[in-house]
């Protein structure tokens, strides 16, 4: 497979959160600018921390002259969610060489959704292959911002709500992965867990409890899943 078909197919493959990624990023860069920052500051925001709701977060904490250590601890709880995707994509990335740590730092929420079911074009490189959804994931957000800011100093438009484009985004990626696969056991146990743990710990606190259900969960049953071919 020549490269020019290979960055097309990944190109595809990622236009479902090319959307999502431009939408929820002009948001961060409208709330950016409107805390008086400029686009300069949504690139390398975009570039370097690449996280949304972090980003949303992070304005008011830049804002505020939020101290490094509530900003550590404010960026572990939020984040704390990606661990457990890299725990569960450590097989598919095992030997990727020096690619993976930008595959492990471009492991956002919806890129995780593209990419977990381990698949890849026949005859591609698959490292290359997932290497380019990522980054074309993150150029998206990165445009995103700096549009945001732009926007905002050009025009005036109320962008309330821009912030469920994410949830819609990654709740599309789901259903097609639903869609496309035979089996959905996984599945059923994410949203299973998911449920029990919003009703025992509630909205605030459900994320990394129902994570370490479903972790544990899959740690448990892994043999008979691979045996399933699950």
């Amino acid at each position: 497979m020549s490269k020019l078909e290979l960055v097309k197919k990944a190109f595809i493959k990622s236009t479902p959160v090319m959307a999502g990624y431009l939408v929820l990023g002009i948001g961060f860069g409208v709330l950016l600018s409107r805390a008086g920052y400029g686009p300069i500051w949504a690139f390398f925001m975009s570039l370097t921390i690449y996280a949304g709701t972090l980003q949303y977060v992070g304005v008011g904490l830049i804002d505020t002259g939020a101290s490094v250590i509530n900003t550590i601890f404010t960026s572990l709880f939020i984040n704390i969610r990606h661990a457990f995707y890299g725990i569960s994509m450590l097989e598919n990335y095992k030997d990727a060489k020096e690619k993976k740590y930008l595959l492990a730092f471009a492991m956002t929420d919806e890129t995780y959704a593209l990419l977990c079911d381990g698949e890849f074009p026949e005859g591609a490189n698959k490292y290359n292959y997932w290497l380019l959804v990522s980054m074309f994931n993150h150029i998206y957000w990165i445009i995103g911002g700096v549009l945001g800011v732009i926007l905002n100093e050009s025009i005036s438009y109320d962008f309330e709500g821009v912030e469920f484009s994410m949830t819609a985004i990654f709740a599309a990626s789901c259903a097609d992965q639903w869609r496309t696969r035979k089996n959905h056991y996984p599945a059923i146990i994410g949203l299973v867990s998911t449920a029990i743990s919003l009703i025992i710990f509630k909205s605030t606190y459900f994320l990394i409890p129902s994570m370490c259900i479903i972790t544990i969960v899959l740690m448990l049953f892994k043999d008979k899943m691979e045996a399933m071919g699950i």
